[in-house]
């Protein structure tokens, strides 16, 4: 039985030189058959098994990841979590995802670090304000906490924002209060424990090298260590879900392009809110280490190499000293890049795919981090109840046959 974390067990284990504390998940055992079997041990997939066996009783349940818990764009992101989204079926996926992330420390008994600061979305052109603007129609009418706010109030909350002699005039900004941040790799733990204490199989450095097929039905996956039979496999792995589906036949409409961010050295407490800014392609929180996470748009070839180009770094340091000229004389600490799975209409894919027994949860882009949650929520009831949760129905691949695709470049919060 997995002890549950407290403060008093954490002093507990102060006075005994932290040496009775449990691995936060077991290193299970590759078996030969399983109910499901999820690809990807990433936030979503993680988040997929945990919902399968604490909302829907299925423990039967494997999860394969081909390096590391969270090695992945879990690990590789911004963590910035919001819900201001444009189309009713990103406002309901992603205020679903929220919600949950409110509660999630007390739901895994794992401090994901989640801090609803505040999300500022600031307006620098014309055309951005009446975008912003419909946003902020849209999101009122769907209950979603989001609102306009005027240039003095934008400098109010970020005082050491550049308000004079800039490219950009400041014109209003889009304002989320519950936006915010939480720790990645927090998030990926969290949820790999909650399976794990339920009777998940957590399964890692296993690559799985294709899906095996009888007829018309996907029975398994072959991995590295050997064949696994399942009822229902599930790819939850981004970029590699459409090599990996391939191998059934199944072409998806996905393309990776790599997507950068970077921090600075720690500084003290200057910005308690997140800032975007889509005319100058830059967003910016500060961390609880006083590092300042600073990331901007994708960098425009398909790569998969999670290296990412220099130019994109340089134009993010650039967009960030325009907006905030003081922080021109702060080091950059370290770089990280991860490769994200772009669809054409910058919305998920999610739902069966091709042969019966596959489905997949794909394609989220620059968004996948905020949305572990709800995406693990709605496709854990969808693998349960064999069909498409209601929240996750608009989102199946079939929409790009039919044109009913879910445009969501303009709530992008840089060009992507």
């Amino acid at each position: 039985m997995t002890r549950r974390y407290s403060f008093l067990s954490l002093a507990r284990e102060a006075l005994r030189g932290h040496r009775g504390w449990q691995p936060a998940w077991r290193k299970a055992d590759l078996r030969d058959r399983y109910e499901v079997v999820i690809v990807g041990g990433g936030g979503h997939g993680l988040a997929t098994a945990y919902y399968l066996a604490s909302e829907f009783g299925i423990t039967d349940v494997c999860v394969i990841e081909r390096n590391w818990i969270g090695g992945g764009n879990t690990g590789r992101n911004t963590t910035i979590i919001r819900s201001n989204y444009l189309q009713p079926e990103s406002m309901a996926l992603y205020g679903l995802s929220h919600k949950l992330y409110e509660g999630l420390t007390g739901e895994l008994d794992f401090n994901v670090m989640f801090s609803g600061r505040g999300l500022i979305n600031l307006a620098q052109t014309r055309h951005e304000l009446d975008s912003l603007t419909r946003i902020a129609d849209a999101n009122r009418h769907f209950g979603i906490e989001s609102w306009l706010i005027p240039p003095q109030e934008v400098k109010r909350r970020v005082p050491i924002l550049a308000m004079e002699n800039t490219r950009y005039p400041l014109l209003g900004a889009l304002y989320q209060p519950k936006g915010g941040v939480a720790r990645h790799d927090a998030v990926a733990w969290g949820y790999a424990r909650g399976a794990s204490r339920l009777g998940v199989d957590i399964v890692e450095n296993c690559p799985v090298e294709r899906l095996l097929v009888d007829g018309e039905k996907v029975v398994g996956v072959a991995t590295a260590r050997g064949n696994v039979l399942a009822d229902k496999v599930a790819i939850v792995s981004a970029v590699a879900t459409s090599e990996i589906a391939a191998t059934a036949g199944v072409r998806l409409p996905l393309r990776s392009q790599t997507l950068q961010a970077f921090v600075s050295e720690p500084i003290k407490p200057v910005l308690d809110v997140v800032v975007m800014a889509g005319a100058v392609h830059g967003y910016v929180s500060q961390s609880d280490k006083g590092e300042l996470v600073i990331g901007g748009g994708t960098d425009t070839q398909t790569d998969h190499s999670r290296r990412g180009a220099p130019q994109r770094i340089e134009e993010s340091a650039a967009a960030m000293v325009e907006l905030f000229p003081t922080f021109s004389r702060l080091k950059m600490m370290r770089q990280w890049a991860g490769t994200v799975d772009m669809t054409s209409d910058r919305s998920p894919i999610i739902g069966p795919a091709g042969p019966d027994g596959l489905w997949v949860n794909c394609g989220w882009g620059t968004g996948g981090f905020k949305a572990i949650p709800g995406s693990g929520y709605v496709f854990a009831a969808s693998l349960a109840d064999g069909r498409p949760h209601a929240i996750a129905a608009p989102f199946g691949p079939e929409r790009f046959r039919d044109g009913r695709v879910i445009d969501e470049d303009a709530a992008a919060a840089v060009a992507h």
